[in-house]
């Protein structure tokens, strides 16, 4: 009997300290779901609950003022069965990817250049770095009624400061040869935010490797190319698919542009002659002006489908250039 009873006291006081951390564990994770709660309410009701209405929509023939009819893959058909429609959708890839494939390089080098010069020591950083952030946190429809004034052809400061050299400055936002390099030249103001970043790289990069480059008589070149560069990879391959991502729906400037042109007059948005029309404008147009809720739909899924496959590319091309300090140091296989 004594036997019997020692292997039940055993039994149960292992069996207790079991039971509390399995409750426990409970605790903890129903505690751990509901400060997530809010961002996973949102999440479904602010972002994949439309997800999903829109992928339903995008197969129906729907407006705000009528109830939605089936018509399969009607819309999608209509992109390359319609010429209107099909000339259209391919203005607006070709003016969107123009701005992109300009806008995209221009902002992160811009960005990189700055973070590269406020990374040094000198006097006065803060007060600069404030003033080269700020920008990017200024509201978008302030931001672009003062591009509006830069670029005016009578009274803006970019023709004023052409004129000093003796250069005619061209109508910017009138001209259809000048109304995208406007949205580019425009797209500058937003590199305070990649600086910041680049910024928090260039500080992380271990100061003992610039002294090892120096010992082995390496120059600033040379320091920049196999060091920082480097090191700074994966923070310049963050900024580049951000910067992507958010170049591709590029939207209110073109807005405010196209108002300050053409007022409230019919198809002045994305103007002049459709050369802004970027492909948020254009599902703009289609959902809220022409009511066309199921086509604009689709179309928003194509969009999401190409902006996938493109920054998957990018994704993939990463393994060439991107480098991280456990492969630099010996720690993993290096390149």
């Amino acid at each position: 009997m004594g036997a019997i009873d020692s292997r039940l006291f055993k039994r149960n006081s292992i069996a207790k300290p079991h039971r509390q951390r399995s409750t426990l564990a409970r605790r903890e994770e129903w505690i751990g779901w509901l400060f997530v709660s809010p961002w996973v309410i949102g999440f479904v009701l602010l972002t994949a609950g439309p997800m999903l209405a829109s992928l339903g929509l995008s197969f129906t023939e729907a407006t705000l003022l009528s109830p939605p009819r089936f018509v399969g893959l009607d819309n999608y058909r209509m992109l390359f069965s319609t010429d209107e429609v099909k000339s259209l959708f391919w203005k607006s890839l070709s003016n969107t990817s123009y701005y992109v494939f300009l806008s995209v390089p221009l902002t992160v080098a811009l960005g990189f250049a700055m973070a590269l010069l406020l990374n040094q020591d000198l006097k006065g950083q803060g007060i600069f770095r404030t003033i080269y952030y700020l920008p990017s946190i200024m509201p978008p429809v302030a931001v672009a009624t003062v591009w509006t004034w830069v670029f005016n052809k009578q009274y803006g400061l970019l023709n004023a400061a052409l004129a000093w050299v003796g250069i005619e400055g061209p109508a910017w936002l009138t001209s259809v040869e000048w109304s995208k390099p406007a949205l580019v030249i425009s797209s500058v103001w937003t590199a305070g935010g990649g600086m910041l970043v680049f910024l928090a790289g260039l500080q992380g990069v271990p100061t003992d490797l610039y002294d090892a480059a120096k010992v082995d008589g390496a120059g600033v070149w040379s320091r920049f190319r196999h060091v920082t560069l480097p090191m700074v990879s994966s923070t310049i391959f963050f900024v580049l698919v951000t910067s992507i991502i958010t170049s591709f729906q590029v939207f209110v400037i073109v807005f405010v542009f196209s108002g300050a042109v053409g007022g409230s007059q019919a198809g002045s948005l994305g103007g002049p002659a459709n050369s802004t029309l970027m492909y948020v404008v254009y599902l703009y147009r289609l959902a809220f002006k022409q009511f066309r809720m199921g086509f604009a739909s689709a179309l928003a899924w194509i969009y999401f489908v190409i902006l996938m496959v493109f920054t998957a590319l990018v994704f993939k091309s990463s393994s060439a250039w991107v480098y991280y300090e456990g492969e630099l140091l010996g720690g993993g296989d290096g390149k």
